[in-house]
């Protein structure tokens, strides 16, 4: 039913969309979905304290007086800032904004709700994207989608109705990523790579950071993930750092609309010249920065108390995220990266000695090799590496998982790793760390001893360890194998011959001779 409604909002908004650029669309449509949502929780707790002010038995209860009176307490803010709901003045409330949906100047009225809602909760501040007087959408089509956007919600239940706005905000999230393809990889990592990634690290309480975090879509999977698992939300808590602007926003209202706490720092800001979390020390890390950055050096970088294993080469990103990452880990801390292919082998400049650092000092804990086709922005294999900070279990030894084989693919161009897939590369890494029976499966894991891949040059390609995949055994000599198999095809030979024969006979006598 869910899944209905969400592609029958997508069919109808992008419909909407003339031809406006997805790009740009995409913040139109977020905006207001994001708007809906906290006007929806705003008129959902003022519901609620109306009955609680009417009960004889609750703390807010005002004993029977002037209608006014009760009014003007549902306007006392605090009523909703104690409760982390965000306050919505009057002006800015999504019935009066639907009532003027068909209005030649909806777009100014919707920029002034966001203006008065920033004004009245310094928690959005600077994060509301205000660009709907001046959209290029053809005459009353920014109307009609604030009349569709409010069908979103609907039903008595306002625990329900937030959490389906959730659910289509992700949705949207994703299918914007898919329509803009090599653009959509900058905010976007696939749901099915994040769900890997907190399956295997599971994030059950504590911090998690994420300093590249695109749309914020390591934390709303993490979150998932400890209500599936008998946790609470707000179990964790969040820090991410997103340098462009208006992913930052998007980041930012992907959390706010699931109701959960974060720390984005105070602005947009490149994580390895600004650090907006430069203490913090985090249980978990979760990131899919992006591959192979170039142009990320800065002067002020050298000799930068992050680069312990070896300063990375100034034309290549890869191996300042990892060290940055392990900077941010607490000692028990655990991470999972997001990596082009290259990271595992590269030799050039400095690359090959910081791995072979790395691994020496155990920081890296599992390597995953990814199937192509997993992601909407790059054909570029990629990998997953695992670091812990201080190993507690299988020290000296790394897990290589080869995923290659797994998953299938959802759509011409895109593939998608399965619920079974996740849990057979997470109940692998599980065994191994000593929560199961773990052993070895030839073409699929290994584990393997710093010794060995040292005599591997420090390589950490799976497929240099799983081995190939184990086939049926064969004790038939190869000679007398040939002879049985040269005996069997001479046999089928001779009968191609005859049927070859018999169907010119067939043919002949109905006069087709050749």
């Amino acid at each position: 039913m869910i899944e209905e409604i969400k592609k029958t909002l997508w069919a109808s908004a992008d419909k909407l969309r003339a031809n406006m650029d997805p790009a740009d669309y995409k913040h139109i449509v977020l905006g207001l979905i994001f708007l809906k949502y906290i006007s929806d929780t705003f008129r959902s707790h003022r519901q609620q304290l109306t009955l609680r002010f009417a009960d004889a038995e609750d703390d807010y209860y005002i004993p029977k007086t002037e209608p006014a009176l009760i009014q003007e307490e549902l306007e006392d803010r605090d009523y909703y800032t104690e409760s982390n709901v965000f306050w919505v003045p009057e002006g800015a409330r999504w019935e009066n904004l639907q009532a003027q949906a068909k209005q030649p100047d909806i777009g100014k009225r919707i920029d002034d709700a966001l203006s008065l809602i920033e004004t009245e909760n310094p928690k959005l501040k600077g994060i509301l994207d205000k660009r709907y007087a001046r959209v290029h959408l053809p005459d009353g089509k920014l109307g009609e989608l604030v009349d569709l956007i409010s069908t979103i919600g609907f039903g008595d239940n306002p625990n329900n109705a937030r959490d389906l706005l959730g659910q289509v905000y992700e949705y949207f999230i994703g299918m914007f990523a898919s329509a803009e393809g090599k653009r959509g990889g900058q905010f976007y990592t696939p749901a099915s790579i994040v769900r890997t990634l907190v399956e295997v690290l599971a994030p059950h309480t504590g911090q998690v950071y994420d300093p590249c975090c695109g749309s914020s879509g390591m934390f709303v999977q993490s979150e998932k993930f400890i209500e599936a698992h008998g946790g609470r939300r707000g179990d964790i808590s969040i820090y991410g750092q997103e340098s462009n602007p208006t992913t930052w926003r998007l980041a930012a209202m992907n959390l706010a609309i699931r109701g959960l706490d974060y720390n984005l720092g105070k602005e947009p800001a490149d994580s390895f010249i600004r650090d907006q979390h430069p203490d913090l020390r985090a249980d978990f890390v979760l990131a899919n920065p992006p591959f192979n950055i170039s142009d990320w050096w800065h002067g002020s970088l050298e000799g930068d108390p992050r680069w312990v294993y070896g300063t990375p080469p100034k034309g290549n990103a890869n191996y300042a995220w990892l060290q940055h990452i392990l900077h941010h880990l607490k000692p028990t801390g655990r991470a999972g990266i997001v990596l082009a292919n290259g990271s595992m082998s590269s030799t050039t400049n400095t690359e090959g000695d910081i791995r072979r650092t790395m691994i020496e000092a155990d920081r890296v804990e599992v390597m995953v090799a990814l199937p192509g086709q997993l992601f909407f922005n790059t054909q570029i294999p990629a990998c997953l590496w695992f670091l812990a900070r201080e190993k507690r279990t299988r020290m000296g030894e790394v897990l290589f998982i080869d995923a290659r084989k797994l998953g299938s693919m959802i759509n011409r161009v895109q593939k998608m790793f399965s619920d079974e897939d996740i849990a057979r590369i997470a109940d692998t890494v599980h065994a191994w760390r000593g929560d199961g029976q773990y052993e070895d499966i030839p073409g699929f894991c290994a584990s393997v001893s710093l010794e060995k891949i040292a005599e591997h040059g420090h390589v950490l390609t799976p497929g240099r360890y799983v081995g190939a995949e184990a086939v049926e055994e064969d004790d038939e000599a190869f000679a007398e194998k040939m002879q049985r198999l040269t005996e069997t095809l001479g046999e089928q030979m001779a009968r191609g011959a005859e049927l070859d024969q018999t169907i010119r006979e067939k043919l002949g006598g109905l006069g087709y001779e050749f």
